[in-house]
């Protein structure tokens, strides 16, 4: 059997991040994304709240003309105003993940 290593990948352990407001994880997966230039996880990310909507006519492919960063990001102030409602435990799951992956 396998053991998982104390720090992951992203230098971060489960607890650590854990142990952070949704909005700390926001602010650092968000950050994280931009410097990577990862549209699609924002879009992902989209995806799961409420009012996502709109998000769903853009899919983020890597070749799609359209979609940035900056227009995922700002996308996400229009859609949330950061208050996460129902969504708050996926979306943590998916900041952490993305934070301990890269």
């Amino acid at each position: 059997m396998t053991e998982t290593p104390a720090t992951p990948a992203g230098g971060r352990s489960f607890e650590e991040l854990d142990a952070l407001s949704t909005e700390e994880l926001r602010e650092r997966a968000f950050a994280l994304a931009r410097e990577r230039r990862d549209v699609g996880f924002f879009w992902s990310v989209l995806r799961h709240l409420p009012n996502a909507d709109e998000a769903t006519v853009l899919d983020g492919a890597p070749n799609s003309v359209g979609p940035t960063v900056d227009e995922a990001a700002a996308l996400w102030r229009e859609l949330t105003g950061h208050g996460y409602e129902e969504s708050a435990p996926l979306l943590r799951a998916a900041f952490i993940d993305y934070l301990m992956k890269h």
